[in-house]
């Protein structure tokens, strides 16, 4: 498909900016938890219940777009601090039957006055997986999207590939095959013509991982002359699911494997006593006004081999000395966060299940409760309230416009019947097989500005997997206060 001369000059002008970026960034700044009020300027993890985040900032809003299986979604907010209650809306989804289910990974890039897309699908089975690219209609990240191509399909299992920027040329850089499927879980690459082709053939990039069943999620990063490219490594099921890198100087030719350094070791981990396993498929984005490095990613809250329970999360990364990354270790679900400079932040509150009265911001207990910190690192603040009592409530009142609950989920859970303001209950399963916490168990619909009452109810009733009928109450996020 030929270029136009416009497409080619934003295609070329877009090279040569990335492959020259270099960025600056602040150290790390991180606030413990506040009680019953967080300042505006401040929020929380996760900021999105479910994984592989592709997360940019662009004209005064955050998108965000994950791995939703039979769709491609889109999430806006014009601060992290509201994302997670903000609305999905559904950019994409396909009637070919070859490549609308398993839909994986989307990431986002910008050429001239259009975006791309560029995903992950199959038929069904996995093993078909091939990448394939959007285009949108106009400069919106929302699109619409219409269909462009299938890209770098050499015949095999192909996943996560998007676009990489080196000597002012584009490339494309893939995961596959792996996964038992006739080759070494490794990295490739080819060049690119234009945002939805590649010219040439491919070449194999050998990543290190500390296990054998992935390397995955190649996500480009630029400083000062290298082009870094991070990657993920191991089943993303196991709680060692973790990042690793290479890079490549400006000048080297980037098709050519012996050319790129293997940094030893993971650069971004586990971390058991954060109660954070499997940190992994990452994006990155900068700061608002452009001062600082952050990193999304997915994580998990339990360390058991599960795909399920996979949570966005950001936080802000520094550099070395020796110009490499540093990206810290993951911090745990719920701790509070400063916002990205120059983030606008938004009225938003967090209470606790100990911020107990009857007054705004706190929680009134009515019946039989239990409390205390035997959850750990699964709750918020190590701590949490639970009641397997029929009749049992917890009546939380607050100002603003929405509320979500988060608390743990786990196989002795039953049902609790939540109602806004007096009105009609709705029914909500507790249950999971897995024990996990910080997990998102209910998000209200949009309310009127001002005060409300939010009261959870021990049905006392259970799913017939469920060992008991108990509920958590942990966190309250309350946002437009």
């Amino acid at each position: 498909m030929g270029l136009s001369s416009r497409t080619a000059a934003a295609w070329t002008a877009l090279c040569l900016l990335l492959s020259s970026l270099s960025v600056t960034s602040a150290a790390a700044a991180e606030r413990p938890g506040q009680g019953a009020a967080s300042a505006a300027q401040t929020f929380r993890n996760p900021l999105n219940p479910s994984a592989d985040p592709s997360l940019l900032y662009h004209e005064g809003s955050y998108y965000l777009a994950t791995t939703r299986g039979d769709r491609i979604g889109i999430w806006k907010s014009p601060t992290l601090a509201t994302l997670l209650a903000a609305p999905e809306h559904v950019v994409w989804q396909d009637t070919d039957p070859s490549r609308n289910t398993q839909i994986w990974a989307p990431a986002f890039r910008q050429v001239g006055s259009r975006w791309y897309v560029y995903y992950t699908a199959s038929d069904g089975v996995d093993a078909n997986h091939r990448m394939y690219v959007l285009e949108s209609a106009g400069n919106d990240p929302m699109g619409p999207y219409t269909f462009k191509a299938k890209i770098a399909d050499f015949g095999e299992y192909a996943i996560d590939g998007e676009p990489i920027t080196h000597n002012g040329q584009q490339y494309f850089v893939w995961a596959g095959p792996g996964r038992g499927m006739g080759g070494p879980a490794q990295l490739y690459i080819a060049r690119m013509s234009d945002p939805w082709s590649i010219t040439g053939g491919r070449v194999a990039i050998p990543a290190d991982g500390g296990c054998t069943e992935v390397r995955e999620g190649p996500t480009p990063l630029y400083r000062n002359g290298r082009t870094f490219l991070t990657y993920s490594a191991c089943d993303t099921a196991k709680p060692d699911y973790q990042l690793w890198m290479k890079s490549i100087a400006n000048g080297a030719d980037p098709m050519v494997p012996a050319n790129w350094t293997q940094h030893p070791g993971p650069v971004f981990w586990r971390d058991d006593a954060a109660g954070v396993w499997g940190p992994g498929h990452h994006s990155f984005f900068r700061s608002p006004d452009g001062t600082e490095d952050w990193i999304a990613y997915h994580g998990k809250n339990t360390s058991a081999y599960t795909y399920s329970f996979r949570t966005t999360r950001v936080q802000k990364f520094t550099w070395n000395a020796d110009g490499t990354p540093n990206f810290g270790r993951p911090l745990s679900a719920g701790t509070t966060q400063a916002l990205p400079s120059g983030d606008p932040g938004a009225p938003t509150t967090v209470i606790n299940d100990f911020d107990l009265g009857t007054g705004q911001n706190q929680v009134q207990l009515a019946g039989t409760w239990q409390s205390g910190s035997g959850c750990g690192n699964q709750c918020f603040q190590g701590n949490d309230h639970w009641s397997g009592r029929a009749g049992a409530t917890a009546t939380i009142r607050f100002t603003g416009t929405q509320v979500a609950l988060l608390s743990v989920r786990d196989w002795g859970n039953g049902i609790a019947a939540i109602s806004i303001d007096d009105g009609p209950e709705q029914h909500l399963d507790y249950y999971s097989g897995i024990r996990v916490g910080e997990e998102l168990n209910y998000l209200s619909p949009a309310l009127p500005a001002g005060p409300h009452t939010l009261r959870v109810r021990v049905t006392g009733s259970r799913n017939p997997a469920s060992g008991s009928t108990v509920i958590s109450l942990d966190r309250i996020e309350v946002y437009g206060g």
